[in-house]
């Protein structure tokens, strides 16, 4: 490890030092790969996800799909630890296909996962982080700045984060910052389960989601006075940006 990335070691564990966070989607790819750069600064850390976290870390099992069992998760979280200081909307889900072949019920779990389940997290923790100044830190995705055929479940959800980010932004300045990040093609488990004509290309190169994750850590580890509202993150090559 290099002198500078000691460093930022050291000034993330400071910062967010027994600092309670919860991260949704924390038991596989960008999710995991956050809740455990938080735990290795020392964060106490709870994900939120339909299965349990990777490598022993707290989790509550629900299904974010479910608006008002999101709420309750996320109020048990802070009243089990007196206070909440930040949450991270990991999670996310797709079903690749033409508008009239994907089932209605995928395509609305699609919003209601990656739109609906970031709104009720945040809902239920704004009380919490607003008598702690906290953060937030919403996951969008660049299919949020432009869409494509065969993804109209995942960029109708993914465009609702950017504007749900956005305005939210403008509501609870002063009070709670807020950061969006938009994020490329990532080595993770996300595209596994596709048919063959929805994956990445073999050739295409995609980012390693710890790396991603060092954005996050970045963004929340901005000292008082400094807010980072917008981080894009892709590989060189990402097709989908700009």
């Amino acid at each position: 490890m290099s002198a500078e990335d000691s460093l930022g070691v050291a000034s993330a564990t400071k910062e967010l030092h027994d600092r309670p966070i919860i991260v949704t989607g924390g038991s596989s790819g960008l999710g995991a790969a956050v809740a455990c750069h938080l735990v290795s600064a020392g964060a106490a850390v709870t994900v939120l996800d339909r299965q349990p976290a990777a490598a022993g870390l707290p989790s509550l099992q629900v299904d974010l799909a479910n608006g008002r069992a999101t709420e309750d998760a996320v109020r048990q979280v802070a009243d089990e630890a007196g206070r909440l200081w930040g949450v991270v909307t990991c999670a996310g889900v797709d079903v690749p296909g033409r508008f009239d072949e994907v089932s209605s019920e995928e395509w609305e779990r699609v919003v209601a996962v990656n739109l609906v389940g970031t709104a009720a997290v945040v809902r239920a923790a704004v009380p919490y982080l607003r008598a702690v100044r906290g953060r937030v830190v919403t996951v969008a995705s660049t299919l949020g700045h432009r869409a494509v055929p065969d993804a109209t479940a995942y960029c109708a959800s993914k465009f609702g984060v950017v504007g749900f980010t956005r305005a939210l932004t403008a509501e609870l300045r002063g009070d709670v910052g807020v950061t969006m990040l938009t994020p490329g093609g990532m080595r993770t488990a996300f595209f596994d389960d596709r048919d063959e004509r929805y994956k990445p290309p073999a050739e295409l190169e995609l980012c390693d989601p710890g790396h991603v994750a060092d954005a996050v850590m970045f963004a929340l580890t901005r000292p008082p006075g400094c807010e980072v509202r917008e981080l894009v993150v892709t590989p060189p090559d990402e097709t989908s940006w700009p």
